[in-house]
């Protein structure tokens, strides 16, 4: 498969389309990909936007970001916190009593992943057993893929099991943090989420292309298409899963977005266009245990410099976002893949990322 290019500064950029390539090569259905670097702005494609068929995937086109999601919800939180409307070292269930949550757990505690609060789409523990959450995976999600949850139903699931640790005592990734971190959003304000993200990131920004999408199932044209491999009665089916209910994940990792709308924001995000110098400093300070700050990743490069980063993956999507701490170098991307419930393509996936990121970040200055 060839790939396709929008040549912004006349640059083939050799490197880059190799990477596309082999990620094709590799079992990917399709890539888009832009970055913003000291050469100017690249984008380009490669595989397809269909199976079956030959045409290539949009430079610009629209995807499910999955938990890129996160890093959305913790600017909108840290902007009311900027706003003087919630404290970060706050209990949660000052504004979210119904819950009857430990009030131990505050709001920078959801947004670091330090609650100890179950995770609604199950647990992964280090001696390798599993506690199951919401069904997202195999054929009985694909038969269900249409039905709507409620945020507080996810809520409640998850605090009907044991917590995983005291709040504040470790480090645990949990959507959950995440779905109450949409619902303290719209307690505070009034507004429901998706009003709250276009008042103070989109509207601002001038995002057109960015949605949160509560419960509609479709994705904005253009876009390739996602899919999902499951076994069937000893036979094994392939479903293009592209049109699906994302209120399973909620603000967990709901929202629809292009490669240029997340540069825009991710480069604002770190420039410092959408946060006071302090609370941005407080969402880049990262957790010793993985490197996790406030809704965004820390990861040091081996030539020496930081990059900032939430990658996020949902049923045949993902999403890739890294930026300088300056906000002039990024790199923006959507992979398109067949998915299973074995995740066989995650090995690859981690692969193209560090293979990516050296080719873009690697000799970039430190930044601020």
């Amino acid at each position: 498969m060839s790939v396709t290019m929008n040549n912004q500064n006349q640059q083939d950029r050799p490197e880059l389309q190799a990477i596309m390539q082999w990620l094709v090569d590799s079992g990917m259905t399709g890539i888009q990909l832009r970055v913003h670097d000291a050469r100017g702005e690249w984008a380009g494609s490669a595989g397809v936007r269909e199976l079956g068929e030959t045409a290539k995937p949009p430079t610009n086109g629209s995807f499910r970001i999955g938990s890129t999601t996160k890093t959305f919800v913790a600017t909108l939180v840290l902007q009311l916190a900027a706003e003087g409307r919630i404290e970060l070292d706050g209990p949660v269930a000052d504004h979210l009593p119904e819950f009857g949550l430990d009030r131990r757990i505050t709001v920078r505690m959801l947004l670091q992943h330090t609650s100890g609060l179950f995770n609604f789409t199950g647990e992964y523990y280090e001696d390798g057993t599993i506690a199951p959450g919401i069904v997202w995976a195999g054929r009985e999600w694909v038969e269900g893929r249409f039905r709507t949850y409620q945020p507080q139903e996810l809520v409640a699931l998850a605090l009907a099991k044991p917590a995983r640790f005291e709040p504040g005592a470790d480090w645990s990734y949990s959507n959950t943090n995440y779905v109450l971190a949409r619902l303290l959003i719209e307690s505070v304000t009034g507004r429901s989420f998706a009003e709250e993200l276009q008042r103070l990131i989109l509207g601002p920004l001038g995002m057109s292309d960015t949605i949160a999408p509560g419960t509609s199932t479709e994705l904005p044209e253009p876009h390739a298409h996602a899919y999902y491999r499951y076994e069937d009665g000893g036979q094994e089916r392939t479903v293009d899963v592209t049109s699906q209910n994302p209120s399973w994940i909620s603000a967990g990792g709901d929202m629809i977005s292009t490669t240029q709308d997340l540069h825009t924001f991710i480069s604002a995000l770190m420039g410092g266009r959408l946060l006071p110098a302090s609370l941005l400093a407080e969402m880049r300070d990262p957790h010793p245990k993985i490197g996790y700050g406030l809704g965004l990743f820390a990861q040091e490069l081996s030539s020496g410099g930081t990059v900032f980063h939430h990658n996020g993956g949902i049923d045949g999507y993902a999403a890739l976002m890294y930026s300088t701490p300056d906000g002039d170098m990024t790199l923006t991307a959507s992979l398109t893949y067949v998915d299973d419930a074995a995740q066989s393509l995650a090995g690859t996936f981690q692969q193209s990322l560090q293979k990516l990121v050296d080719e873009v970040f690697n000799g970039a200055r430190p930044g601020r």
